[in-house]
């Protein structure tokens, strides 16, 4: 049986809106810092820095890593003041709550200053997100099967969650999907709808967002039911907001979905396999990202360890396969695409290495550029242009 209970309302919060997205090519900014979330069950330290300069992709080390437990995904402010963490500890629903850290961003160096940590209302967390506002912070607990939200401080620092939401059911996988899982949490493009990709209920779970208060409430209307078996991990609007694609661990595959926002609803257009035809070993997917001008999709292979690249219809949405390119390393976990839609860093969480390819700007496809970086278990890739 599947379904969702809301389990505690704890504080209040300020308001929040949010303004319409866009697409394209941003200016070319003089540097891009790049902030690595790594597992730190090894040498890795914590968040590592890195500079990749925006002209020759050339990528390099900046400082001392800043020291966290776990800090697995990542995400910045919206005004580039500040950047979060998740803690992801606890690996099973019955551990206690894993964290949501909070730092400062300098200026000038790019060194991230500890502020505070909050628990994240379940254990391992995974991914975290904020309104346009930058007003609160909605984090998933994978273990938990559950969703939060923590308000954020004029100073960036977090507040106790104001509300914290578990999911019951089970998928059909008995060993992946014995219980909930919920994998990613972003707001839509009009800020009013929260979704939560949760891999173990094979569900898009829909939340009406009041950013004045904090609160979500279920929205079964708006949720989107996936394909038994299929996992949804993470999922990407369209620049436009009229299209969202899910990323699908489990089977490798990447859903379609129109997005009516008057609703909201949504509307299944199609589902395709990230992998070639001739592929026959385990794989499973981790990311998915569209190119800032909307012409293209890319989602990474754990197995294959490569990035499938589609080409996006922009009339329909649809996608049409458009090749793959290796990661020149093992288990692509995360990737992202820097401000500038110019170049997609991997990171290779196999091999300990972020690896830089420049974007065919045409063919959506995918050439290395100059030699990889070394950091321990890189998980997470988040990048903001440096201020002048």
């Amino acid at each position: 049986m599947r379904g969702v209970v809301l389990l505690a309302v704890v504080t209040i919060a300020a308001s929040a809106s949010v303004e319409p997205r866009s697409g394209g090519r941003a200016p070319s900014p003089k540097k891009v810092r790049v902030y690595v979330g790594t597992y730190t069950s090894g040498e890795s330290k914590g968040i590592y820095r890195l500079d990749l300069d925006p002209k020759t992709g050339a990528l390099s080390a900046a400082g001392e890593p800043t020291p966290a437990v776990n800090p697995s995904f990542l995400a910045f402010h919206p005004q580039g003041r500040f950047l979060y963490a998740v803690n992801e500890t606890g690996e099973s629903r019955t551990d206690e709550s894993g964290g949501v850290s909070a730092y400062a961003i300098d200026a000038k160096s790019g060194a991230l200053t500890f502020l505070n940590r909050q628990p994240s209302g379940g254990p391992a967390p995974c991914h975290l997100s904020l309104d346009r506002r930058g007003r609160n912070l909605l984090v998933a607990n994978y273990w938990g099967g559950s969703v939060a939200v923590l308000p954020v401080t004029a100073d960036g620092r977090l507040d106790a969650a104001t509300v914290v939401i578990r999911h019951q059911g089970q998928g059909a996988n008995p060993e992946r999907q014995e219980g909930p899982h919920a994998h990613a949490v972003n707001l839509d493009p009009t800020g009013a709808l929260a979704l939560v990709a949760d891999l173990g209920l094979d569900m898009l779970v829909a939340y009406r967002f009041d950013g004045a208060r904090g609160t979500l409430t279920p929205y079964e209307k708006a949720t989107v039911r996936l394909a038994p078996g299929a996992g949804p991990r993470h999922f990407a609007f369209d620049p436009q907001g009229r299209f969202v694609y899910v990323l699908n661990e489990l089977d490798a595959t990447v859903t379609a979905l129109s997005y009516d926002a008057a609703g909201p609803s949504f509307t299944e257009l199609q589902s395709l396999s990230t992998l070639p035809a001739d592929f026959k070993g385990e794989n499973t997917t981790a990311e998915v990202v569209v190119r800032p001008d909307g012409r293209f999709l890319y989602a990474s292979n754990r197995g294959h360890d490569s990035i499938a690249i589609f080409a996006i219809d922009p009339a329909t949405g649809k996608l049409t396969a458009a090749g793959h390119r290796s990661t020149l390393g093992k288990t692509p976990r995360n990737f992202a695409i820097d401000p500038t839609g110019t170049f997609l860093l991997a990171a290779n969480q196999g091999s300990d290495q972020v690896v830089v390819f420049r974007i065919d700007p045409a063919g959506g496809g995918l050439e290395p550029v100059g030699a990889p970086v070394r950091v321990p278990k890189p998980v997470c890739v988040r990048m903001r242009a440096a201020a002048d």
